[in-house]
């Protein structure tokens, strides 16, 4: 069977074609002028170490996105296989994200999601405007994480990650 033709990709082509990455599920939160804001993310990766740096992309024109503008600092939660429903609950346009759940406070009073697998809190040290993003990047000021199973995202569904048993990536540790 031949592969399918390459063609010249719409917002549903890259949908399709980046679907097919698996990911990490992950909840960025921020709160400015009093509001508590926040939203499920798949686009979340460290940029890096020293010092450490991450970045975060979020739709263009969204509260989140301009919670991170204003305040200048945001909260990431790295979600574990069993909260797919925080997942949910952060991913509706509009919903009322905090009233239901569980959240801790970072040092610096951020909230983020209790019992997610690792959690961070960020300071915006630059952001840009591609395409249809907003891109953050956010230097880390503190941080903690926990063992278990993440939540991982794969064309459009929730699912969870299996481990082969092979020995980690000798570069990760």
């Amino acid at each position: 069977m031949a592969p399918p033709a390459f063609v010249t990709p719409d917002s549903s082509d890259m949908r399709r074609t980046l679907g097919r990455f698996l990911t990490g599920v992950a909840v960025v939160t921020a709160e400015h002028d009093g509001e508590k804001v926040g939203m499920t993310i798949s686009s979340l990766t460290s940029i890096s170490l020293e010092p450490p740096i991450l970045m975060v992309s979020l739709n263009f024109g969204t509260r989140t996105g301009d919670a991170l503008t204003g305040s200048g600092r945001f909260g990431v939660s790295i979600l574990g296989a069993k909260q797919e429903g925080v997942g949910r609950q952060f991913a509706v346009r509009g919903g009322r994200r905090f009233e239901d759940g569980v959240f801790d406070l970072t040092p610096g009073g951020l909230p983020v999601v209790a019992g997610a697998l690792s959690q961070a809190e960020c300071e915006v040290v630059q952001s840009i405007t591609v395409g249809d993003h907003q891109v953050f990047f956010g230097e880390v000021k503190s941080a903690r994480y926990r063992d278990g199973e993440p939540l991982a995202f794969y064309s459009g569904k929730f699912g969870a990650f299996r481990d082969f048993n092979h020995d980690a990536v000798p570069w990760f540790y």
